[in-house]
């Protein structure tokens, strides 16, 4: 396997960098009825009952999910769904999360959304599917296949091989020193997974398993844009948060002060990378990435804290979901995953002002306009 191809347990992924999915996309196919039928919550303007739905993310102390919950209650609002939010109190939290399938289902909800936090929720998740509620995952694919009955998310993979790629081309044959900023050091989420894998995929270095982070050669070539050295200076985990970034950062610095490309999971973890890096006066130079393209993120691109990130749609993720259900409660169809994946694709944009000749992207100002749509 050479850097560009990284096996995928689905049919063969054709990269299309800057494709960004129209929500007019979304499949469905009929199918009938399940015994979760019956529908919670009180009654609508029409005496019929209002659909229960349950959105349940990782923590409200990022921004990616707030947008996510906005983006949900206002799907729910035009479809008269009783919604009912739940979260974990940080990245990582299964706890809570798995408490709040088992309210939904004692509730007696038509469906579930939730951004898994671990594997130990997946067992909370197949028990809501035998109870009957629909479980879709939204952003983060559950590891078992049996734990949602569909995911709508971000390619990941696609997400990290553009920035890899723009990273790649903006070295210019240069020897890239790397540090990764990963989500998690204590379990395996494939959001996790997806996203180093990917960079690195894109940079052009050989993947060993590409769903284990940090089993790559430490030093070699990357071959993207004609290429040059490489050494992996570690992986440090930063729990998707500021202060997680800024910590792993330094631990990073402490082992090699010579790096001179940082990926991140996510802006968050970007910006506190970023202020290390400020603080051991070794930012100028050095080229920080990242995926979400939140409006802060966004500006993040804008003012060189970051080079680039991979734009991403949560709000669109999350209405689609509540549509998802409520179709499914009126006529009894489902969603359909895209051609080729075993997911529903919601699309990604690479955003930067500082465009590279074969790596699709769109400016600050245009992301801005369209900042987690």
């Amino acid at each position: 396997m050479n850097g560009f191809t990284a096996p995928r347990k689905t049919s063969q992924r054709i990269l299309t960098g800057g494709a960004l999915f129209s929500i007019a996309a979304l499949a469905f196919t009929a199918c009938g009825s399940s015994s979760g039928d019956a529908a919670a919550g009180e009654a609508n303007g029409n005496g019929s009952e209002k659909i229960g739905v349950s959105l349940i993310v990782k923590t409200t102390t990022n921004p990616y999910f707030v947008a996510m919950q906005d983006g949900a209650k206002k799907a729910a609002d035009a479809d008269g769904v009783d919604l009912k939010l739940a979260a974990g109190k940080s990245d990582g939290d299964e706890d809570t999360q798995i408490q709040a399938i088992e309210n939904a289902i004692s509730k007696g909800d038509k469906g579930i959304l939730i951004t898994p936090n671990g594997p130990a929720v997946e067992d909370a998740m197949i028990k809501a599917k035998e109870a009957g509620l629909f479980v879709i995952a939204l952003d983060t694919a559950p590891s078992s296949v049996d734990a949602a009955d569909i995911t709508f998310a971000t390619d990941n993979f696609a997400a990290g091989t553009l920035i890899g790629q723009w990273t790649a081309s903006q070295l210019k044959g240069q020897k890239a020193t790397i540090a990764l900023v990963d989500l998690f050091d204590d379990k395996i989420v494939s959001v996790d997974y997806n996203r180093d894998q990917g960079f690195l995929n894109g940079m052009g270095i050989e993947l060993n398993d590409n769903k284990k982070n940090g089993d790559e050669a430490p030093s070699g070539k990357y071959s993207f844009a004609g290429g040059g050295d490489y050494e992996i200076v570690g992986n440090a985990a930063s729990q998707g948060a500021e202060d997680g970034g800024r910590t792993a950062m330094e631990m990073l610095l402490a082992k090699n002060p010579d790096i001179n490309v940082v990926y991140s999971i996510n802006e968050p973890a970007g910006a506190g990378a970023y202020e290390a890096l400020k603080a051991a006066g070794k930012e100028t130079g050095t080229l920080v990435v990242s995926i979400d393209g939140g409006c802060t993120g966004i500006a993040n691109v804008k003012d060189g804290i970051l080079g680039a990130t991979a734009q991403q749609y949560p709000v669109k993720m999350a209405e689609l979901g509540v549509k998802a259900i409520v179709d499914l409660a009126k006529d009894g169809t489902k969603p359909q995953n895209t051609q080729g994946l075993d997911f529903f694709n919601t699309g990604v944009e690479l955003a930067t002002d500082k465009p590279v000749d074969g790596v699709k992207s769109i400016d600050t100002a245009a992301a801005a306009d369209i900042c987690w749509g």
